[in-house]
């Protein structure tokens, strides 16, 4: 008699291939968070939708569809055990780094975020390495300090180009702060993700959120005149940004493989900066793609360092998602 346990089927080429398209539109989408939040919260000169009424909304957005997709899959309640993490994920991805991106993108823009942002892959490994006890290589935290340090410098220069003299600008702590909220998410998360899969995940984060983001949404609700085109970008930073998002990139790394999918991510930055020249009026600044290049670079070879990739990594699920 065979007691052999059956191994799990591959996915076939074709279906890897889908899950590279599928992993390509979630880079898309999530790249394009960045300058859609500017659009809906506008500028310091020119304001638009709050960045509170932009938090508190696109979550409850975001809620109302979760709460449909868990009532027409059947999905259980989260047991006790795992509303904690699901509550820090809330934190970190559903107030946390949207409240602090919003405000951010008041004041810069959406090319000059995305080269900071670009670090929270970095950011997610180091924030599983710490509070998941996972090793990493030295090389990996050389790579993040590195990163940090071009990032930093970024800031600097940018700000003394700008006339602000040498120094980091504090929409730049906010964008920082935004990454590290957007990290501290991302592995709380990833710790209930084996046990409710990652759709769930994300969906019962929102509906989580909804006694906080209604009322919040309601109680920040705009006074005055705001274009037609904040709300369709708060639309789209809700529904798609927030939710739809991740339910393309999560399948698509199952489908493709994670690390070859993940590798994605990189492209995230460029699709920015490239999709804020035709939605904001902004301009390719030969600074912002250089400083942009090389952060991706550290990115790419820090993730590379990030051992034990193909085992603690997978053990824990740790999502390699953007924001």
């Amino acid at each position: 008699m065979n007691h052999s346990t059956a191994l799990p089927a591959l996915p076939s080429p074709r279906e890897q291939t889908l899950g590279l398209w599928l992993g390509l539109i979630g880079v898309v989408v999530f790249a394009l968070t960045l300058p859609m939040t500017r659009l809906a919260t506008g500028t310091a000169d020119a304001p638009q939708l709050s960045p509170w009424f932009v938090t508190w909304a696109r979550a409850a957005l975001a809620g109302g569809l979760s709460a449909i997709y868990l009532l027409a899959t059947r999905s259980p309640l989260p047991a006790p055990g795992l509303r904690k993490p699901l509550a820090l994920s809330l934190l970190g991805n559903a107030i946390g780094f949207p409240l602090l991106l919003g405000w951010a993108l008041r004041h810069v823009t959406a090319s000059h975020a995305a080269v900071i942002t670009a670090l929270l892959p970095l950011a997610t490994a180091a924030a599983a390495a710490w509070l998941l006890h996972q090793r990493a290589r030295l090389g990996f935290w050389l790579f993040a300090g590195l990163g940090s340090l071009l990032v930093a410098a970024y800031s600097v220069l940018r700000a003394h180009q700008l006339g602000h003299g040498f120094g980091l600008a504090w929409a730049d702590l906010l964008l920082v702060g935004a990454v590290i909220a957007a990290a501290l998410g991302y592995v709380a998360g990833a710790k209930v993700t084996p046990v409710l899969g990652a759709e769930r995940v994300i969906s019962w984060v929102c509906v989580m959120a909804l006694p906080l983001t209604v009322p919040g949404a309601l109680l920040t609700w705009p006074e005055q005149p705001v274009n037609t085109s904040a709300w369709l970008a708060l639309i789209y930073v809700g529904v798609f940004s927030m939710w739809a998002g991740f339910f393309a990139w999560f399948r698509g790394l199952a489908l493709g493989g994670t690390l070859r999918v993940s590798q994605l991510q990189l492209l995230q930055p460029f699709v920015s900066i490239l999709a804020a020249v035709p939605l904001l009026g902004e301009s390719l600044d030969p600074m912002t793609l250089g400083f942009a290049v090389a952060v991706v670079a550290t990115v790419f070879m820090g993730r590379r360092m990030a051992a034990p990739r193909t085992d603690t990594m997978k053990a824990q699920n740790i999502p390699r998602s953007p924001p």
